[in-house]
């Protein structure tokens, strides 16, 4: 197919004009070969009737020596252009003999009926053996094959200019179908022309006349509408870093520029780098989180998958949240258990984000509750909180890079507005999900791992 052009319309030409010249050609050599074949029939039934008239001569006739006297009995009927005659005697001597173009005497085997038989290229014979009282007769009667060749091969020619005119018009004629039939294609080609970035809200019109394109069209919108989501949602990320960002790297140099107006004690210096490391340290988890949000979103990450028991990996979390769970008046409440087949590392992560949230916005002295159900499919373990619950307009975008439910966007310690979207990352990369639903008493954060 490399051979072919590069141009749909004129391949599309191609391919009909060839598919037309294999039909025209089939029937072409169909009708010749019937030609042939009847033309062969016809002479091939002249030269038997021919050999009946002769035979029915000589029983006619008294001796051979009258017909021999009168040739213009047998001479008018067979003419003397393409047509042969030999009436041969016992001894293979010809008695009668037409033979315009001098051939040799065939000899032929006997035949008590009559025979046919083809002399190389040149005629076509057909012979019997008749018993007369006198003596046997041998009857030949014969046709040249040069006028037969001559007029198959002048209908071979024309054949030939038929099918290479009729394919010429075909390419043509399928060029101008193709050119008109794409024409609907070129429309839809200059309207996605028109989407750039500045207008990714733009859609292209469904060609209700083809359910090709209008199937076309549809599967272009729904590309473009992921586009403009994934572009805006990288718009915001953007625009969310540079804000992240800013906030630390301001603290830093706003704090460095007032202690370096003037001569400090010791104690000043030693606060200003310990507020220092406090946003150091938010930078770098800031960067971390970051870094392994793009690891995990690459397409050949791979994940370690092992049984885990659930009961004891909570309870290494609970131990390891259980000074913050103190500052907050809380405990973590461990119902987990049985085992679960996933990368025991992403799963830890992906838990200890869930429960860090939880006691950081859960109301002081309620419990933190983890737990597990099994279904025929999956294997959901949920982390439970009671608190404020979190309003409905929160929800759809509560696990996207940096964003946070409080306006202020500051709180001290966090994971810089990344945790959630790192729990729907280690989610995706086992192909389960994360869910969220809060209400006046719980908010509830649940994970399904396939089975």
């Amino acid at each position: 197919m490399k051979l072919l052009p590069r141009s749909l319309s004129l391949r599309l030409a191609l391919m009909f004009a060839l598919v037309s010249t294999a039909l025209l050609g089939a029937i072409g050599f169909y009708l010749y070969q019937s030609l042939e074949r009847e033309i062969a029939w016809r002479d091939d039934q002249a030269l038997l009737g021919r050999l009946e008239r002769m035979a029915a001569l000589l029983d006619d006739s008294d001796s051979i020596e009258v017909l021999r006297e009168r040739p213009q009995l047998y001479a008018n009927m067979l003419g003397n252009r393409d047509s042969l005659l030999w009436v041969l005697g016992e001894s293979g001597a010809p008695l009668i003999e037409i033979n315009p173009v001098q051939l040799a005497i065939p000899q032929l085997p006997p035949a008590d009926h009559p025979r046919l038989e083809d002399l190389g290229d040149q005629a076509r014979l057909a012979w019997i053996q008749i018993e007369r009282p006198r003596g046997g007769l041998t009857l030949i009667a014969g046709k040249l094959l040069g006028e037969r060749e001559q007029m198959l091969a002048a209908y071979r020619l024309k054949l030939w200019l038929a099918l290479a005119t009729g394919a010429l018009l075909a390419f043509l004629l399928g060029w101008l179908v193709s050119e008109r039939g794409l024409r609907p294609v070129r429309q839809l080609t200059r309207r996605a022309l028109a989407i750039d970035v500045q207008h990714l809200h733009l859609r292209i019109e469904d060609s209700a006349e083809l359910s090709e394109l209008r199937a076309l069209s549809e599967a272009l919108n729904q590309m473009l509408a992921r586009l403009e989501a994934g572009f805006a949602q990288l718009s915001r990320f953007s625009e969310d870093l540079a804000h992240e960002m800013r906030t630390p790297l301001s603290n830093l140099m706003g704090q460095t520029q007032q202690t370096l107006r003037r001569v400090r004690s010791l104690e000043d210096y030693q606060s200003l780098l310990a507020s220092n490391q406090e946003e150091y340290e938010r930078l770098a988890r800031m960067i971390n989180n970051m870094l392994f949000l793009a690891r995990t979103e690459q397409v050949d990450a791979a994940i370690h998958r092992q049984d885990i028991d659930l009961a004891e990996t909570v309870e290494q979390l609970g131990d390891y949240f259980e000074g913050v769970a103190e500052e907050h008046q809380m405990r973590v409440v461990n119902e987990a258990s049985g085992s679960l087949h996933a990368d025991p590392d992403l799963l830890r992560r992906a838990l200890a984000n869930l429960i860090a949230n939880a006691l950081r916005y859960g109301a002081t002295g309620t419990e933190v509750r983890v737990s597990c159900e099994r279904t025929a499919d999956n294997v959901v373990i949920t982390v439970e909180n009671s608190g404020e619950p979190i309003a409905a307009e929160h929800l759809p975008r509560l696990f996207d890079r940096f964003y946070r439910c409080d306006p202020s966007r500051a709180q001290p310690g966090d994971s810089g507005g990344l945790g959630l979207a790192i729990v729907r990352s280690i989610m995706q990369l086992h192909g389960g999900e994360v869910r969220v639903t809060s209400d006046a008493s719980v908010t509830c954060f649940s994970l399904s791992f396939p089975r």
